[in-house]
């Protein structure tokens, strides 16, 4: 039995990417690929066992499957460094979707040491001043401006600088 040429081994073979192609005319298949797509998951087999998903990957596949559901607006996400492993687009792709989330109603928290998405984010808690034995404190908090600002805030100081890089002046405080 062949659905469109392929027999259930080739379909559970494709790729999210490739079967977002093969199911182009099935708009609830496509939809639910796409949102894996959108998480940054378009390189996973359809048939991949969940048991070889890094933390990451199994992560974003119950952020799909979150996101393909009814929103209710009033739904408190907390995802842990999502971003691990994700391209450039990927990454971009990702926060998409978690903008779409808040635009939406809904709270998300991330923790994440990308700082392309921190700059993003609506509210920084940036904890220290080291990692493990030595952090455990809130070093900094705040907008990623005024994050940026405080001197002892090693986040502050790495992402004073991309914020720079992308026109945002950012003045120095102690």
């Amino acid at each position: 039995i062949t659905f469109r040429g392929k027999n259930i081994a080739e379909v559970l073979d494709m790729t999210v990417d490739e079967a977002l192609e093969f199911f182009d005319a099935f708009p609830q298949v496509r939809q639910k690929l796409q949102t894996l797509h959108d998480v940054g998951l378009g390189y996973i087999r359809l048939g991949q066992p969940a048991t070889t998903l890094s933390g990451g990957e199994a992560q974003r596949v119950k952020l799909a499957t979150e996101l393909s559901r009814r929103a209710t607006g009033r739904t408190l996400y907390i995802l842990d460094e999502p971003t691990t492993g994700l391209s450039f687009e990927d990454v971009n792709n990702l926060v998409r979707v978690l903008h779409r989330l808040v635009d939406a109603g809904n709270t998300v928290i991330v923790i994440e040491h990308h700082l392309d998405v921190i700059k993003q984010a609506d509210h920084i808690v940036d904890l220290g001043p080291g990692g493990g034995d030595r952090g455990g404190r809130v070093v900094a908090e705040g907008t990623p401006e005024e994050v940026a600002r405080v001197e002892e805030s090693l986040t502050g100081q790495y992402l004073r600088r991309v914020l720079e890089r992308h026109g945002v002046r950012v003045e120095r405080r102690c």
